[in-house]
């Protein structure tokens, strides 16, 4: 444990020299001038200027007093400096070898004066000879920018390649017209490159396009011309969207065709409630579709919308029809319910116009486990009477009205005849007695043949007497 925070403390104090022995001398205050110690001159060719780099070469100090060399920068056309301002010191070149050094901090078209003056341990020469330069302008971007209008929620933007071999690539920029920022939306790269499509763009929005160059030096060029683009609008809205309320099983939807010139479709919307979701369940080139739906009464809330060739969809929610299939006929109103001579009669009213049939739903059991549900159809009257019941069991009856249409209204309510054994031993023995006096008139049906009345027909087998059951669930 001791060796190892012995180790740490030695590191840690390498550091310490190691930071110290790199400090990058810097001018003394109230430095001692040393006229014997050589002046820096620059070099015949000793400047090269560039956007925003100036490169500075001066001649060889062999004198060893000298440990480096002091750079000093002011820009003349820079304001005064306040009193208190600090020195125009600006670098140092620690080493008498070096001969060269590159000022990056340079800002296009700026003047620019250097002085330097060597140093010692103990001094510093003279002053030397200040030296302005101007650094270049900045560089132009492309020379001409164009764009196309019009395009699906994109903007294409073209111009012509550089020519200085020195750029990279392209910047692009772009504002709108509630925008004063500029964004960089794009860089393309390769000098060659000559156009941009921006996407995911407004519809029938505008934006202004700019581009800038870059240099592999780093260099960004001014901004190029601007460019307005438009993009392309929606198209416009369908109009006069009706549904039909009336059909069986099946909702027509109409509406105003599109005037679009690049029309590609219509697109067809549903929801079961007008603020809910809408579902698309159909396109059609044509300005109506029927939706089938295999439910009575079903509402359903309708929008239209146009594709034009670019894919873009009008918006729909300006207009919206509600539909409905056709409702169910009105339930019919039970009358008379009654047990007669082991026959069950009913009778019924219905104020629907539409009913042209009745139906009769029987259900009873046929054992403890299994039980039968019989319909009788296309009843006429408003009359029932069933025969064909058996002691002991439980008999449950409903009505139906049937439209044109073959659409069927609610059950009535339910009517619930319980059968005694008695009753229909009694009546059974009538019915035997009736029998036998028909067959003698070659008149009587067989025994076991179903009997139906309707619309009040006269019964096949006379009624000896007439035994009223009482009923349960009636109303």
């Amino acid at each position: 444990m001791k060796l190892w925070t012995l180790a740490i403390s030695c590191a840690v104090s390498l550091l310490i020299l190691s930071g110290c022995s790199e400090k990058v001398p810097v001018p003394k205050k109230e430095a001692v001038v040393d006229n014997t110690l050589p002046i820096v001159s620059l070099t015949k060719n000793g400047t090269i200027i560039d956007t925003n780099t100036i490169a500075l070469e001066w001649g060889a100090i062999d004198d060893q007093r000298v440990e480096g060399v002091y750079i000093y920068r002011v820009m003349p056309d820079a304001e005064t400096k306040e009193k208190g301002e600090k020195s125009d010191y600006y670098d140092t070149v620690n080493s008498r070898f070096s001969t060269h050094y590159l000022d990056k901090k340079i800002e296009p078209g700026t003047r620019y004066s250097y002085y330097f003056k060597t140093y010692s341990a103990n001094a510093e020469s003279q002053k030397s000879q200040t030296t302005t330069i101007t650094s270049l302008l900045p560089l132009e971007s492309v020379v001409w920018i164009n764009s196309r209008q019009s395009m699906p929620r994109s903007a294409k933007i073209i111009w012509r390649p550089h020519v200085n071999e020195k750029v990279k690539a392209y910047i692009i920029q772009r504002r709108t017209l509630q925008e004063s920022k500029w964004s960089d939306v794009a860089t393309v790269n390769g000098r060659l490159s000559a156009e941009y499509i921006d996407k995911d763009l407004k519809d029938n929005f505008t934006y202004i396009y700019r581009i800038r160059v870059l240099t592999y030096d780093g260099i960004i060029s001014k901004p190029s011309e601007e460019v307005t683009v438009i993009t392309k609008e929606l198209p416009a809205e369908v109009t006069q969207v009706v549904a039909s309320t009336e059909l069986p099983k099946k909702i027509q939807i109409n509406w105003k065709s599109s005037d679009a010139k690049d029309f590609l479709t219509y697109r067809v919307y549903r929801s079961p409630s007008i603020n809910g979701t809408y579902e698309s369940i159909a396109d059609t080139k044509n300005n109506s579709f029927v939706d089938a739906v295999d439910e009575d009464g079903k509402e359903y809330f309708y929008r239209i919308s146009v594709f034009d060739t670019d894919k873009l969809e009008s918006v729909n929610s300006n207009y919206t029809a509600l539909g409905r299939t056709l409702i169910k006929p009105a339930t019919p109103s039970l009358v008379d319910a009654k047990l007669v001579n082991g026959r069950v009669k009913i009778s019924w009213v219905s104020s629907d116009t539409r009913a042209k049939s009745y139906t009769i739903e029987k259900k009873y059991s046929k054992s403890f486990l299994e039980s039968s549900i019989e319909d009788f159809e296309n009843i006429k009257g408003n009359e029932f009477t069933d025969s064909e019941i058996e002691g002991g069991k439980t008999y449950y009856y409903k009505i139906f009205a049937i439209d044109a249409n073959g659409i069927k209204s609610e059950p009535s309510i339910e009517v619930k005849f319980k059968v005694d054994d008695t009753v229909t031993n009694k009546t059974q023995n009538n019915k035997t007695q009736n029998n036998e006096t028909k067959r003698t008139q070659n008149k009587a049906p067989s025994v076991a043949e179903k009997k139906i009345e309707q619309n009040g027909a006269p019964s096949v087998v006379a009624p000896v007497e007439e035994v009223i059951m009482p009923m349960q669930d009636f109303n």
